[in-house]
Protein backbone atom coordinates (compact mmCIF):
# COMPACT_ATOMS: atom_id res chain seq x y z
CA UNK A 1 0.00 0.00 0.00
CA UNK A 2 1.09 3.24 -0.74
CA UNK A 3 1.43 5.76 2.30
CA UNK A 4 0.95 9.81 2.14
CA UNK A 5 3.83 12.10 3.89
CA UNK A 6 0.52 12.34 6.70
CA UNK A 7 0.36 9.06 7.14
CA UNK A 8 2.53 8.62 10.56
CA UNK A 9 1.28 12.34 11.71
CA UNK A 10 -2.44 10.19 10.97
CA UNK A 11 -1.67 7.00 13.41
CA UNK A 12 -0.27 9.78 16.00
CA UNK A 13 -3.44 11.39 15.93
CA UNK A 14 -5.57 7.87 16.54
CA UNK A 15 -6.50 7.67 12.99
CA UNK A 16 -8.87 4.41 12.05
CA UNK A 17 -6.38 2.82 8.93
CA UNK A 18 -7.83 1.60 5.78
CA UNK A 19 -7.31 0.65 2.33
CA UNK A 20 -8.52 3.14 -0.34
CA UNK A 21 -7.64 3.37 -3.72
CA UNK A 22 -4.02 1.86 -3.30
CA UNK A 23 -3.18 3.90 -0.48
CA UNK A 24 -3.21 3.85 3.44
CA UNK A 25 -5.51 6.62 4.64
CA UNK A 26 -7.62 7.10 7.74
CA UNK A 27 -11.57 6.72 7.42
CA UNK A 28 -11.93 8.29 10.99
CA UNK A 29 -10.36 9.75 14.15
CA UNK A 30 -12.76 10.91 17.04
CA UNK A 31 -15.67 9.44 15.01
CA UNK A 32 -17.59 10.60 11.66
CA UNK A 33 -20.80 12.98 12.80
CA UNK A 34 -18.19 14.76 15.54
CA UNK A 35 -15.78 15.02 12.28
CA UNK A 36 -18.58 16.12 9.91
CA UNK A 37 -20.31 18.72 12.34
CA UNK A 38 -16.50 20.09 13.05
CA UNK A 39 -16.63 20.98 9.65
CA UNK A 40 -19.72 21.96 9.35
CA UNK A 41 -19.27 24.54 11.91
CA UNK A 42 -15.57 25.18 12.82
CA UNK A 43 -12.32 23.55 11.04
CA UNK A 44 -11.23 20.38 9.77
CA UNK A 45 -7.95 19.05 7.70
CA UNK A 46 -8.40 16.04 5.21
CA UNK A 47 -5.38 14.68 3.74
CA UNK A 48 -6.38 14.29 0.03
CA UNK A 49 -2.58 13.80 -0.85
CA UNK A 50 -3.81 10.64 -2.82
CA UNK A 51 -5.54 12.69 -5.50
CA UNK A 52 -3.56 12.39 -8.89
CA UNK A 53 -1.96 15.93 -10.53
CA UNK A 54 -1.03 15.62 -14.66
CA UNK A 55 0.64 19.17 -15.83
CA UNK A 56 -0.32 19.68 -19.86
CA UNK A 57 1.92 21.72 -20.87
CA UNK A 58 3.36 23.72 -24.01
CA UNK A 59 1.92 25.37 -27.28
CA UNK A 60 -0.73 22.46 -27.61
CA UNK A 61 -1.63 22.36 -23.89
CA UNK A 62 -5.13 23.57 -24.17
CA UNK A 63 -5.45 22.01 -27.74
CA UNK A 64 -5.64 18.85 -25.62
CA UNK A 65 -7.66 20.00 -22.28
CA UNK A 66 -10.17 20.76 -24.60
CA UNK A 67 -10.43 17.90 -26.49
CA UNK A 68 -10.31 15.36 -23.22
CA UNK A 69 -12.58 17.47 -21.09
CA UNK A 70 -16.25 18.49 -21.48
CA UNK A 71 -16.22 21.39 -20.04
CA UNK A 72 -14.80 24.96 -22.36
CA UNK A 73 -11.55 25.65 -20.71
CA UNK A 74 -11.00 29.18 -23.33
CA UNK A 75 -13.97 30.40 -20.69
CA UNK A 76 -11.17 30.63 -17.89
CA UNK A 77 -8.19 33.40 -17.25
CA UNK A 78 -5.37 32.08 -15.50
CA UNK A 79 -6.02 31.62 -11.68
CA UNK A 80 -9.11 29.96 -12.21
CA UNK A 81 -10.19 26.36 -12.07
CA UNK A 82 -12.98 24.74 -13.56
CA UNK A 83 -15.23 21.24 -12.57
CA UNK A 84 -14.92 19.01 -15.65
CA UNK A 85 -15.03 15.50 -16.86
CA UNK A 86 -13.05 13.01 -19.09
CA UNK A 87 -15.71 11.38 -21.60
CA UNK A 88 -14.26 8.18 -22.48
CA UNK A 89 -15.72 8.02 -26.85
CA UNK A 90 -19.03 5.38 -25.90
CA UNK A 91 -21.09 8.17 -23.75
CA UNK A 92 -19.74 7.28 -20.35
CA UNK A 93 -17.01 9.41 -17.85
CA UNK A 94 -13.30 7.95 -17.17
CA UNK A 95 -13.30 10.37 -14.73
CA UNK A 96 -14.28 13.73 -13.33
CA UNK A 97 -11.77 16.10 -12.72
CA UNK A 98 -10.51 19.74 -11.64
CA UNK A 99 -8.84 21.80 -14.08
CA UNK A 100 -6.30 24.70 -13.23
CA UNK A 101 -5.52 27.18 -15.38
CA UNK A 102 -2.13 27.84 -14.22
CA UNK A 103 0.06 30.05 -16.52
CA UNK A 104 -0.13 30.50 -20.33
CA UNK A 105 0.48 27.12 -21.91
CA UNK A 106 -0.01 25.25 -18.44
CA UNK A 107 -3.18 23.32 -17.00
CA UNK A 108 -2.79 21.09 -14.12
CA UNK A 109 -5.67 18.49 -13.93
CA UNK A 110 -6.50 17.22 -10.69
CA UNK A 111 -8.09 13.28 -10.87
CA UNK A 112 -9.66 10.80 -8.48
CA UNK A 113 -7.20 8.98 -6.34
CA UNK A 114 -8.37 5.43 -7.97
CA UNK A 115 -8.28 6.47 -11.20
CA UNK A 116 -4.81 7.55 -11.88
CA UNK A 117 -3.22 5.39 -14.03
CA UNK A 118 -6.50 4.96 -15.41
CA UNK A 119 -6.36 8.18 -16.27
CA UNK A 120 -2.98 9.08 -16.86
CA UNK A 121 -3.25 6.38 -20.02
CA UNK A 122 -6.28 7.80 -21.36
CA UNK A 123 -4.61 11.08 -21.61
CA UNK A 124 -2.04 9.67 -23.19
CA UNK A 125 -4.01 8.18 -25.81
CA UNK A 126 -5.41 10.69 -26.73
CA UNK A 127 -2.89 13.18 -27.47
CA UNK A 128 -2.51 13.38 -30.71
CA UNK A 129 -1.65 17.03 -30.91
CA UNK A 130 2.20 16.90 -29.11
CA UNK A 131 1.21 18.37 -26.03
CA UNK A 132 3.81 17.95 -22.74
CA UNK A 133 2.60 16.09 -20.45
CA UNK A 134 3.61 14.93 -16.66
CA UNK A 135 2.07 12.62 -13.99
CA UNK A 136 3.20 14.70 -10.88
CA UNK A 137 1.01 12.59 -8.66
CA UNK A 138 3.92 11.13 -6.62
CA UNK A 139 5.60 14.65 -5.75
CA UNK A 140 2.51 16.58 -4.60
CA UNK A 141 0.93 16.41 -1.06
CA UNK A 142 -2.73 18.04 -0.86
CA UNK A 143 -4.50 19.18 2.26
CA UNK A 144 -7.95 20.15 2.13
CA UNK A 145 -8.84 22.92 5.20
CA UNK A 146 -12.39 23.06 5.62
CA UNK A 147 -15.01 24.91 7.49
CA UNK A 148 -16.28 28.44 8.53
CA UNK A 149 -13.19 28.92 10.63
CA UNK A 150 -10.37 27.70 7.48
CA UNK A 151 -10.16 31.66 6.57
CA UNK A 152 -9.08 32.51 10.01
CA UNK A 153 -6.96 30.24 10.81
CA UNK A 154 -4.61 29.86 7.22
CA UNK A 155 -4.48 34.05 7.15
CA UNK A 156 -1.97 33.20 10.31
CA UNK A 157 0.09 31.23 8.27
CA UNK A 158 0.15 33.40 4.69
CA UNK A 159 0.32 36.97 3.61
CA UNK A 160 -1.84 36.31 0.99
CA UNK A 161 -5.03 37.67 1.43
CA UNK A 162 -7.45 34.56 1.64
CA UNK A 163 -11.07 36.23 1.62
CA UNK A 164 -9.43 37.49 -2.02
CA UNK A 165 -9.43 33.86 -3.20
CA UNK A 166 -12.69 33.68 -4.36
CA UNK A 167 -14.39 29.87 -5.45
CA UNK A 168 -13.01 28.12 -8.18
CA UNK A 169 -9.51 30.22 -8.04
CA UNK A 170 -6.24 30.02 -6.79
CA UNK A 171 -3.10 31.65 -6.47
CA UNK A 172 0.74 30.41 -5.97
CA UNK A 173 2.62 31.75 -2.88
CA UNK A 174 4.25 31.54 0.23
CA UNK A 175 2.42 29.16 2.93
CA UNK A 176 3.73 28.85 6.00
CA UNK A 177 7.38 29.69 4.61
CA UNK A 178 6.96 27.50 2.18
CA UNK A 179 7.76 29.32 -1.37
CA UNK A 180 5.38 28.09 -4.37
CA UNK A 181 2.17 26.69 -2.46
CA UNK A 182 -1.13 26.24 -4.28
CA UNK A 183 -3.93 27.67 -2.61
CA UNK A 184 -7.16 26.92 -4.08
CA UNK A 185 -10.64 27.40 -3.05
CA UNK A 186 -12.32 24.48 -4.62
CA UNK A 187 -13.96 22.29 -1.73
CA UNK A 188 -15.89 18.97 -2.05
CA UNK A 189 -17.40 19.98 1.36
CA UNK A 190 -20.02 23.01 0.95
CA UNK A 191 -18.57 24.53 4.13
CA UNK A 192 -15.79 26.91 3.06
CA UNK A 193 -12.12 26.60 3.32
CA UNK A 194 -9.17 26.02 0.34
CA UNK A 195 -7.04 23.37 -0.36
CA UNK A 196 -3.31 23.43 -0.44
CA UNK A 197 -0.72 21.76 -2.60
CA UNK A 198 2.58 21.74 -1.63
CA UNK A 199 5.93 19.49 -2.35
CA UNK A 200 6.27 16.26 -0.39
CA UNK A 201 9.54 17.72 1.12
CA UNK A 202 7.39 20.28 2.62
CA UNK A 203 4.57 18.94 3.34
CA UNK A 204 5.06 18.13 7.55
CA UNK A 205 5.98 21.43 8.13
CA UNK A 206 2.89 22.87 6.76
CA UNK A 207 0.57 20.13 8.40
CA UNK A 208 2.39 21.31 11.63
CA UNK A 209 2.07 24.48 11.28
CA UNK A 210 -1.70 24.52 9.98
CA UNK A 211 -2.12 22.42 13.73
CA UNK A 212 -0.41 24.81 15.58
CA UNK A 213 -2.63 27.96 13.93
CA UNK A 214 -5.79 26.03 14.01
CA UNK A 215 -5.18 25.35 18.21
CA UNK A 216 -7.62 28.04 19.37
CA UNK A 217 -10.18 26.77 17.00
CA UNK A 218 -10.53 23.30 17.82
CA UNK A 219 -9.54 22.21 14.47
CA UNK A 220 -9.08 18.36 13.92
CA UNK A 221 -8.45 15.53 11.52
CA UNK A 222 -10.76 14.39 9.63
CA UNK A 223 -11.36 10.99 7.59
CA UNK A 224 -12.55 9.41 4.34
CA UNK A 225 -15.80 8.95 6.23
CA UNK A 226 -16.79 12.16 6.82
CA UNK A 227 -15.66 13.57 3.59
CA UNK A 228 -18.07 10.99 1.76
CA UNK A 229 -20.78 12.48 4.11
CA UNK A 230 -20.13 15.93 3.87
CA UNK A 231 -20.01 15.47 0.56
CA UNK A 232 -23.18 13.80 0.01
CA UNK A 233 -25.12 16.68 2.25
CA UNK A 234 -24.09 18.84 -1.28
CA UNK A 235 -25.25 16.42 -4.04
CA UNK A 236 -21.58 16.31 -4.78
CA UNK A 237 -20.96 13.34 -7.27
CA UNK A 238 -18.54 10.31 -6.21
CA UNK A 239 -16.75 8.58 -8.75
CA UNK A 240 -17.37 5.25 -8.98
CA UNK A 241 -20.36 5.69 -6.88
CA UNK A 242 -22.63 8.12 -8.92
CA UNK A 243 -20.57 8.20 -11.74
CA UNK A 244 -18.58 5.77 -14.34
CA UNK A 245 -17.68 4.20 -16.88
CA UNK A 246 -21.79 3.41 -17.55
CA UNK A 247 -23.09 7.26 -16.93
CA UNK A 248 -23.52 10.06 -19.17
CA UNK A 249 -22.79 14.01 -17.74
CA UNK A 250 -26.37 14.04 -18.90
CA UNK A 251 -27.96 11.41 -16.85
CA UNK A 252 -25.80 12.55 -13.96
CA UNK A 253 -27.11 15.87 -13.99
CA UNK A 254 -23.57 17.18 -14.73
CA UNK A 255 -25.35 19.02 -18.13
CA UNK A 256 -23.58 22.40 -16.88
CA UNK A 257 -20.06 21.20 -17.13
CA UNK A 258 -20.93 19.91 -20.88
CA UNK A 259 -20.58 22.57 -23.40
CA UNK A 260 -21.41 22.29 -26.57
CA UNK A 261 -20.41 25.58 -28.40
CA UNK A 262 -18.69 26.07 -31.70
CA UNK A 263 -15.40 25.96 -29.98
CA UNK A 264 -15.41 23.27 -28.02
CA UNK A 265 -14.87 20.00 -29.69
CA UNK A 266 -14.74 17.62 -27.10
CA UNK A 267 -14.48 14.26 -27.21
CA UNK A 268 -18.29 12.58 -27.70
CA UNK A 269 -19.55 16.01 -28.15
CA UNK A 270 -22.30 14.71 -31.03
CA UNK A 271 -23.48 11.50 -28.90
CA UNK A 272 -23.81 14.07 -25.75
CA UNK A 273 -25.85 16.69 -27.39
CA UNK A 274 -28.58 14.15 -29.10
CA UNK A 275 -28.54 12.97 -25.43
CA UNK A 276 -29.44 16.87 -24.23
CA UNK A 277 -31.58 17.21 -27.07
CA UNK A 278 -33.82 14.10 -26.93
CA UNK A 279 -33.28 13.64 -23.34
CA UNK A 280 -32.45 10.75 -21.28
CA UNK A 281 -34.13 7.32 -20.03
CA UNK A 282 -32.98 8.41 -15.77
CA UNK A 283 -31.78 10.93 -14.06
CA UNK A 284 -29.43 10.98 -11.12
CA UNK A 285 -31.60 12.40 -8.71
CA UNK A 286 -31.29 13.47 -4.46
CA UNK A 287 -34.00 11.97 -2.21
CA UNK A 288 -34.39 12.19 1.23
CA UNK A 289 -36.07 9.34 3.67
CA UNK A 290 -39.65 9.85 5.15
CA UNK A 291 -39.94 6.53 6.57
CA UNK A 292 -37.24 6.04 8.97
CA UNK A 293 -34.00 3.94 7.88
CA UNK A 294 -30.75 4.44 5.82
CA UNK A 295 -30.46 4.10 2.19
CA UNK A 296 -27.15 2.59 0.92
CA UNK A 297 -25.48 2.01 -2.58
CA UNK A 298 -26.90 -0.32 -4.37
CA UNK A 299 -30.11 -0.62 -3.26
CA UNK A 300 -33.07 -0.83 -5.20
CA UNK A 301 -35.13 1.73 -5.88
CA UNK A 302 -38.71 0.76 -6.92
CA UNK A 303 -42.47 2.32 -7.16
CA UNK A 304 -45.33 1.79 -4.88
CA UNK A 305 -46.00 -1.77 -6.11
CA UNK A 306 -42.45 -2.98 -5.65
CA UNK A 307 -41.59 -2.67 -9.77
CA UNK A 308 -37.55 -1.79 -10.02
CA UNK A 309 -37.38 2.58 -11.30
CA UNK A 310 -33.75 2.71 -10.48
CA UNK A 311 -30.70 2.01 -7.82
CA UNK A 312 -29.28 4.10 -4.95
CA UNK A 313 -25.50 5.34 -5.76
CA UNK A 314 -24.61 6.89 -2.06
CA UNK A 315 -26.31 7.20 0.81
CA UNK A 316 -25.82 7.98 4.47
CA UNK A 317 -27.80 9.50 7.79
CA UNK A 318 -27.16 13.03 7.62
CA UNK A 319 -25.68 14.91 10.86
CA UNK A 320 -27.45 18.06 9.87
CA UNK A 321 -30.68 16.97 8.66
CA UNK A 322 -30.54 13.97 10.57
CA UNK A 323 -32.33 11.88 8.33
CA UNK A 324 -31.85 9.52 5.54
CA UNK A 325 -30.71 11.23 2.42
CA UNK A 326 -29.08 9.64 -0.78
CA UNK A 327 -28.55 10.16 -4.47
CA UNK A 328 -29.76 7.31 -7.31
CA UNK A 329 -30.47 7.22 -10.81
CA UNK A 330 -34.08 6.81 -11.50
CA UNK A 331 -36.35 6.64 -14.48
CA UNK A 332 -37.36 9.95 -15.77
CA UNK A 333 -41.32 9.49 -15.42
CA UNK A 334 -40.39 9.43 -10.84
CA UNK A 335 -37.68 12.15 -11.65
CA UNK A 336 -39.53 15.11 -11.03
CA UNK A 337 -39.30 16.94 -7.67
CA UNK A 338 -41.37 15.46 -4.94
CA UNK A 339 -42.17 12.33 -6.82
CA UNK A 340 -42.59 9.61 -3.98
CA UNK A 341 -40.18 6.68 -4.30
CA UNK A 342 -39.70 4.13 -2.27
CA UNK A 343 -36.05 2.27 -1.22
CA UNK A 344 -35.88 -1.48 -1.24
CA UNK A 345 -33.69 -2.43 2.35
CA UNK A 346 -33.69 -6.00 3.00
CA UNK A 347 -37.18 -6.60 1.44
CA UNK A 348 -39.05 -3.64 3.12
CA UNK A 349 -40.19 -0.69 0.97
CA UNK A 350 -39.12 2.47 2.99
CA UNK A 351 -41.15 5.82 1.48
CA UNK A 352 -38.64 8.05 0.07
CA UNK A 353 -39.16 11.55 -2.00
CA UNK A 354 -36.85 13.21 -4.70
CA UNK A 355 -35.50 16.38 -3.68
CA UNK A 356 -33.29 19.24 -5.21
CA UNK A 357 -30.06 19.32 -3.78
CA UNK A 358 -27.93 20.41 -2.55
CA UNK A 359 -29.64 18.92 0.49
CA UNK A 360 -27.61 21.15 2.92
CA UNK A 361 -27.55 24.95 1.72
CA UNK A 362 -24.15 26.27 0.75
CA UNK A 363 -22.04 28.27 3.24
Amino acid sequence: MKKTPFNQLHKDAGGKMVEFAGYEMPVEFSGIKDEHMTVRTGVGVFDVSHMGEFWVKGPKAAELVQKVTTNDIYKLNIGQAQYSCFPNGKGGIVDDLLVYYYEPEKYLLVVNAANIEKDWNWVVSQNDVGAELENASDEISQLAIQGPKATEVLQKLTAVDLKGISYYTFVTDKFAGVEDVIISATGYTGAGGFELYMRNGNAEKIYQAIFEAGKDFGIKSIGLGARDTLRLEMGYCLYGNDIDDTTSPIEAGLGWITKFNDENPFIDKDLLQVQKLEGVTRRLRGFEMIDRGIPRHGYEIVDQEGNSIGVVTSGTQSPMLNKGIGMGYVAKEYSAFGTDIWIKVRNKLLKAKIVKIPFVSHQ
